[in-house]
């Protein structure tokens, strides 16, 4: 199983910022030391390029994101300060899952990129810590290479995927389905093709009970020909920013449940690691390796 990563593409952040940038890096050397028995292989993507990100984002928006030109509040609204390196990482994390999918739509059902997530992105802005939006970039990139009609985008962080719902509004072939926390981050929400909203202290038997209920409805009503999967580490019951009470072992039944739910209707899937705001950055990184073990043992599945 192919697995992608930009960690070494690094944003200059104050040391006081709350956003956990280390945990790509020790994400990283966790899947390194693990990969030989995981069957995985680290490759670095290419950055996506600005017709890639013009088919999901305003032209200009690209552009002035590019060249530095973006003002004090959409910079705010990002949260980030500018830099090259913002910049950089930003196209290399899309890249990660353009790279994922294409790879797991020509035949190796499933694939990992190591960031990505950014599902806060609109077409004509950055907000919540997401400059690009790397899933409508990716379902478009593979649309665009024939590869595929029709996505799904299964997101489970916590926070509701407004900037995806957003862009593809009116695009029936890009399917999204969003299980987030009704009372957090965006404070207004956007219209998914599917949302489902939880209230905060949801624990594990209530989540998975959602998800059970609520993704045979999403893959029903998709139709499609692959699938895009946030795996969101913030609804962990420690997530600073979470408001739910999932366990490791919660979230790791929510990764199983929905790889068997690809393998059961044959759907090669790309997965995101998208937030994670744990206090010990350490429980972050537990479960997104976890993710990533689980879609490696479904990839020996696959073989």
């Amino acid at each position: 199983m192919n697995a992608y990563y930009c960690h070494h593409f690094v944003l200059p952040l104050p040391t006081e910022h709350r956003f956990p940038m280390a945990k790509y890096a020790l994400l990283y050397q966790r899947v390194a030391a693990a990969a030989d028995s995981l069957g995985i292989a680290l490759i670095e993507p290419q950055p996506a390029s600005d017709a890639a990100l013009q088919r999901a984002h305003d032209s200009a928006y690209v552009m002035r994101a590019s060249r530095g030109e973006l003002s004090a509040a959409e910079l705010r609204k990002i949260g980030f300060p500018w830099s090259a390196s913002m910049i950089e990482r930003s196209r290399r994390s899309a890249g990660g899952t353009m790279a994922a999918l294409e790879t797991a739509l020509r035949g190796d059902g499933v694939a990992v990129n190591l960031a990505g997530g950014t599902h806060h992105a609109f077409a004509d802005q950055g907000a919540g810590y997401c400059v690009f939006n790397d899933s409508v970039i990716a379902a478009r990139h593979v649309q665009a290479l024939g590869l595929a009609r029709r996505l799904l985008v299964i997101d489970l962080d916590v926070h509701q995927g407004n900037g995806t719902a957003a862009i593809v509004r009116d695009d029936p072939s890009i399917f999204t389905f969003s299980l987030h926390g009704e009372r957090n981050y965006p404070a207004v929400k956007e219209c998914s093709d599917l949302d489902v909203e939880l209230a905060d202290g949801c624990d594990d038997a209530q989540y998975l009970d959602a998800l059970a209920t609520h993704l045979p409805r999403a893959l029903s009503r998709a139709g499609a020909d692959a699938v895009i999967y946030l795996a969101g580490a913030d609804p962990y019951a420690q997530d600073r920013l979470g408001r739910l009470a999932l366990s490791k072992s919660g979230l790791a039944a929510r990764d199983d449940m929905v790889l068997d739910a690809c393998l059961r209707h044959s759907l090669p899937l790309a997965i995101s690691m998208a937030g994670g705001y744990a206090p010990d950055v350490a429980d972050i990184v537990d479960i997104h390796f976890a993710t990533v073990c689980a879609a490696a043992a479904h990839a020996r599945r696959l073989a």
